[in-house]
């Protein structure tokens, strides 16, 4: 998907691109503050322009993900069946070109072409007990961190939100740097403490089955530290150095992969202390943001007009853009849990007006299932019954109406990356306001990790040294 990168703007440009998106998220925030689970309650499908409603009509799932979002399926070409109007072209333009480029300076991962179970990037006891997912997030950050480590001068990491401490162990004990962990949960703590041991000695191991691979310079395991970090606050224990560091001579860095809502804020805010020289920081669960507190953070945000992010847009920039077109394409009846979810909504608030929007766990198979079975298992799921008198003619309508049901919410998914790029952005002018120097650089393949944007921040321009940062390691 196109985009535009946040490296090849200037402070102003920022600003107005900061200006633009505010006014595109006001024009389109009736789609994307609608729940896709109130599409026939609140005929969301009828608050679309009539001319939307006739182009979009009657697409098959892979038409949308090809003409609406932008992603046709190999060798496909793009051939709209009709003229679309001005109006629709121009959103998708506008989200086209407004959001930040998600697109890594790499090709589709190449570490998982023989096995996509494990990274070849990384030796077999740095994936034991990581998904591939988590493999590839922890050694492009792991890689990025040690460079920009190497670039400031940092004498430690610190890990934030270190959870089963993944990342901790591949920069101590595979890229040999100092690193501080901390984490709020003491159960992830003891695991991570586990694996750090375990990992320890199948190196060691390795290391008498090939002496021939000698390791060069000790390897120092993570340093774990169970302490909840408030976003509020000052964490003391987050800019205390390890005890072979001399606190007159400690230069942090501190880092967090997809510190989740205020604690990305957090790590924000610490960087304004003298002690940290540099951050590199994945943020994820927007909908967690503080309002206010976690969002906005500039000044310069904070004083434009329609700026506001309620929680369903905040929630929205958290969708998976990708992973849906890839859906879209392959056209399985998994993408009908949206309508049968919204013909449910209907039954619930005939039987219970009052109740809004409930939460329904996890259905099993739902694509096997037919409509009414659907709602009968939802109603006991939020305490109705489930024997309620059914209009299956209503229900079957709601049923033939699947396709607008993915198309309206295949419009909200395609703006959402706007709401994301909004908050991002206001990230770096509030860095940019303290007098420092940030980027933003997709770091990971998004098939793999759709929160993919890393933001680098230093005390003092890197200059055309910051390229090395965007390579991938050979």
């Amino acid at each position: 998907m196109p985009g535009v990168s946040a490296r090849g703007l200037s402070h102003e440009a920022r600003r107005q691109l900061a200006v633009n998106l505010t006014r595109v998220v006001t024009l389109y925030r009736s789609i994307l503050d609608a729940y896709i689970i109130e599409f026939f309650t609140d005929n969301l499908w009828g608050t679309l322009p009539c001319s939307w409603q006739e182009a979009l009509d009657g697409l098959n799932p892979p038409q949308l993900a090809t003409l609406l979002l932008g992603k046709p399926g190999e060798g496909e070409v793009a051939r709209y069946r009709s003229v679309w109007p001005l109006t629709l072209l121009a959103l998708k333009s506008t989200a086209y070109a407004l959001a930040f480029t998600r697109t890594p300076g790499f090709q589709t991962p190449s570490e998982f072409l023989e096995n996509p179970s494990q990274s070849s990037r990384l030796t077999a006891p740095f994936r034991k007990h990581v998904r591939p997912k988590k493999q590839h997030e922890i050694r492009r950050l792991g890689e990025l961190v040690k460079k920009l480590s190497d670039l400031t001068g940092c004498t430690q990491v610190v890990d934030v939100g270190s959870g089963q401490g993944h990342l901790s162990r591949f920069m101590s004990l595979g890229l040999g740097l100092m690193v501080k962990s901390i984490e709020g949960d003491q159960r992830l703590v003891e695991r991570a403490q586990r694996l750090d041991q375990e990992l320890l000695q199948a190196l060691q191991k390795e290391e008498k089955r090939n002496p021939q691979v000698v390791h060069t310079g000790p390897r120092h395991r993570p340093h774990h530290v169970v302490r909840w970090v408030d976003p509020t606050a000052l964490c003391e224990e987050l800019l205390l150095p390890l005890e072979n560091s001399p606190q007159s001579e400690a230069r942090l860095l501190l880092t967090g992969l997809h510190a989740c809502g205020d604690l990305s804020v957090a790590l924000l805010r610490h960087f304004c202390r003298p002690e940290v020289a540099a951050l590199a920081s994945v943020g994820c669960c927007y909908m967690k943001l503080s309002d206010p507190g976690g969002y906005p953070l500039s000044q310069w945000v904070a004083g434009l007009p329609g700026r506001e992010l309620p929680y369903r847009l905040r929630e929205g920039a958290c969708h998976a853009l990708e992973e849906y077109a890839e859906r879209l394409q392959k056209a399985g009846p998994g993408l009908r849990t949206h309508c049968y979810r919204a013909a449910l909504e209907t039954v619930i608030r005939r039987a219970r007006p009052e109740l809004r929007r409930p939460g329904v766990q996890g259905i099993p198979r739902v694509h096997e299932l037919k409509i009414e079975e659907y709602v009968q298992r939802g109603l006991q799921r939020v305490g109705l019954d489930p024997h309620l008198p059914l209009n299956l003619a209503a229900l079957r309508a709601h049923q033939a109406q699947e396709n607008r049901v993915v198309a309206f919410f295949s419009l909200a998914l395609l703006l959402a990356p706007l709401v994301e790029t909004l908050i991002l952005l206001d990230r770096l002018l509030y860095l940019q306001e303290q007098g420092f120097h940030a980027e933003l650089l997709p770091i990971f393949s998004p098939e793999l990790s759709p929160r993919n944007l890393v933001l680098v921040a230093t005390k003092r321009p890197l200059g055309e040294t910051f390229s090395v940062l965007e390579t991938e390691d050979s």
